[in-house]
């Protein structure tokens, strides 16, 4: 369509229009600042930061730059784990060194004025302040290349007028005192690309196995999208946003004519394959949850709140925001400033759990496009008296140097039957059930069908417990309803709990988005402790690098369930090994209680059990779901969890369960009113 002399006309007003008002933010934003620096008391402050702003910089040279300290984490018997480091020293690319496609994707997509302004761009500062008027909340920045340095190797992370006034300070004076050149060396070996990479070299290496200037120009780009917000563009988890932020930046230098469109379409077609460095493997999985136990452990001493749920997406959107941040900055203390981090982990029983692994799925060697192998399984150990993670495997040990999930805590999956102990039989037992009750099995309308097609109508509790009765669970589910049952997996922070979980489904582990291996370990072990959940975690303590405590995390106790519905739970739970679906996986010595779940289709496999000593969960099953005839509860989960169980209590003294009270029928009748009266939260919300 011709454009005609009104439509240019509007146009030229728009344009006018928002220069005006850039002029306008501009004059109030210098104005105000003016009027809070005079009239505010806060001159004298101001001045001091510029005076320490100038003072750092001023003691700063090219050694600056390259300066890390190395961090160790240690097992429970004090023998070192892994080291943390930087590696800012041994990774350090001159400007000379840094390839011209490298610095160019950086510049495009984090500060395409860089070689223009003195330190700090005033108008993207602007915009950034529009922006966050207008969102209520921070969605762009305004920080240079060298405002990011600054704050980087200088200041802390937090968000405060001061530490943006200081950086801004430091800017300035970064850009007196080094070249432009310096500082872009400087930035793009001091900028962390997540999972412990710092500058570019660093994150070549680790990543794809190869010096910097051995990368393609899609592999390049990938790489320049970590470090804007490691967390969210996390290659090992979140690939598919790395490559669409990839695709942002390969765009972005088309269209300022630095790649030609023939480059841009090959290097956007491109596919990634990370490769992982040779000698990297050993303790991945240890090494992987530590770190994230640690980060989490730094977060919350920083006075971070832990949330599951969320009254509406824009909570959940900030809420993310503000996780991501934290977790990306706390992550980088853990790699340069020297910590000493003491775990619960021992590895011994790390050693027994991936045996286990390794040799019931020994047989089944297809692998996907990538090299892993196809049937994968996780499993978590928890000690019941301190409530501390002990052992974690995230997968298959096997020659390969690519990358692969934590599956243990990264990975979630439909639970199965497994679930029904947390959701139905406990909560149950707290409406006055108790496992002698007569529950009825029969068949139900557009309901569930029983695993063996058949309906044995009156039976106990117990009875129904043992052998997984789906319809006697789906009954017991609909009257304490699904917002009162989800209610409990809130409670223990059960973290990918969706709106749709709250249907009858769930009493057969039918979710949205599943549960992980650690989430039904901690679950389970909630049962073994009278009721009583403790938030799981390997961290004991940790310190600095001259012994001073930094934190040490507080393992919170939390009721979510009475003791005697707890203890009436496991009570039905250790008839499973004797008469139910885990018939032959007990233990040969010591008392134990647990369930089987098997989703439909037997796409997923599951076992969780624990004794008066340790709980653990066991998951079997692909990475794509799909199904496998020989994939039950009761077959390769229930022997992962046999065969490491009996060898980790080799020596234990038996201890029984403690039993549960015989309560009288008067008083059970008043639980049952009692449940019946009382209101039901539709959709309770938990925080760690």
């Amino acid at each position: 369509m011709t454009k005609t002399p009104r439509h240019r006309k509007n146009k030229k007003y728009r344009a006018f229009w928002l220069f005006v008002k850039i002029q306008l933010a501009l004059l109030l934003l210098v104005a105000g600042a003016g009027l809070y620096y005079t009239f505010g008391g806060y001159g004298e402050e101001v001045r001091a930061l510029k005076r320490e702003a100038a003072a750092a910089v001023r003691a700063s040279d090219k050694e600056t730059f390259r300066d890390n300290q190395t961090g160790i984490v240690y097992a429970a018997d004090g023998s070192v784990i892994s080291t943390l480091k930087g590696g800012r020293e041994s990774y350090y690319l001159t400007r000379e060194e840094i390839p011209e496609q490298a610095a160019a994707a950086i510049i495009s997509i984090e500060d395409k004025k860089f070689y223009r302004h003195g330190g700090v761009d005033y108008r993207a500062i602007v915009r950034a302040v529009l922006a966050m008027l207008e969102n209520g909340r921070v969605t762009q920045g305004g920080s240079t290349i060298t405002m990011q340095l600054a704050r980087n190797c200088f200041l802390t992370q937090e968000k405060t007028w001061q530490r943006k006034v200081e950086e801004i300070f430091i800017a300035w004076d970064l850009e007196k005192k080094y070249t432009k050149d310096e500082i872009l060396e400087f930035y793009l070996n001091n900028i962390y690309f997540g999972n412990g990479y710092y500058g570019i070299l660093s994150a070549s290496r680790g990543y794809f196995d190869k010096e910097t200037a051995e990368l393609s120009l899609s592999q390049t780009a990938f790489l320049c999208a970590i470090p804007n917000n490691p967390t969210l563009y996390d290659p090992l988890v979140n690939m598919e946003h790395t490559l669409e932020r990839r695709d942002r930046i390969l765009l972005n230098m088309k269209e300022d004519g630095i790649i030609s469109e023939r480059a841009y379409k090959e290097a956007v077609a491109e596919q990634i394959w990370l490769q992982r460095p040779p000698g990297h493997e050993k303790n991945d999985y240890v090494e992987t949850y530590a770190y994230y136990c640690a980060t989490r452990a730094l977060m919350e001493e920083a006075g971070f709140v832990f949330e599951t749920e969320f009254a509406t997406r824009e909570a959940e959107a900030a809420y993310r925001e503000a996780y991501e941040e934290l977790y990306s900055s706390c992550q980088k203390d853990l790699y340069t400033k020297g910590y000493r981090i003491y775990t619960s982990l021992d590895l011994g029983m790390q050693e027994r759990l991936q045996a286990a692994v390794n040799d019931t799925l020994g047989g089944y060697e297809e692998v996907n496009e990538e090299g892993i192998y196809a049937l994968q399984a996780s499993a978590v150990c928890i000690d019941n008296q301190s409530g501390y993670v002990k052992s974690i495997v995230g997968g298959r040990l096997q020659e390969y140097n690519g990358y692969t999930l934590n599956r243990a805590y990264q990975s979630y999956r439909q639970p199965g039957s497994a679930i029904k102990p947390l959701i139905v039989y406990a909560p149950a037992f707290e409406r006055g059930y108790t496992p002698d009750s007569i529950v009825t099995d029969e068949e139900i309308p557009d309901g569930p069908k029983n695993a063996n097609g058949r309906y044995q109508g009156e039976m106990t509790l117990r009875e129904a417990a043992e052998n997984s009765v789906n319809t006697v669970a789906w009954r017991l589910f609909e009257e304490i309803s699904p917002a009162r049952g989800l209610s409990y997996l809130a409670e223990m922070n059960f973290s990918k709990l969706d709106a749709e979980d709250y249907r009858q489904t769930s009493a057969l582990g039918g979710f949205t988005n599943g549960v992980s291996a650690l989430e039904m370990a901690a679950g389970y072990a909630a049962l073994e402790n009278d009721g009583v959940y403790r938030r799981p975690t390997c961290i004991v303590k940790i310190e600095d690098a001259d012994g001073n405590l930094i934190c040490r995390p507080n393992q919170t106790e939390k009721s979510v369930y009475r003791k005697n519905a707890a203890r009436m739970t496991t009570d039905v739970l250790t008839g499973v090994f004797t008469r139910g679906t885990a018939r032959g996986l007990g233990l040969s010595q010591m008392p134990c209680a647990g369930k089987t779940g098997t989703t439909n289709d037997q796409k997923d496999g599951w076992f969780a059990g624990y004794t008066r000593y340790y709980t653990t969960s066991v998951w079997v099953g692909y990475d794509m779901p799909r199904g496998m005839d020989a994939l039950m509860g009761n077959t390769y989960p229930g022997k992962i969890w046999q065969t490491y169980m009996e060898q980790i209590h080799e020596g234990l003294e038996p201890l029984a369960f403690l039993p549960a009270a015989q309560l009288s029928e008067e008083y059970l009748e008043k639980q049952r009113e009692a449940a019946e009266a009382a209101e039901t939260p539709a959709g309770a919300g938990g925080t760690d």
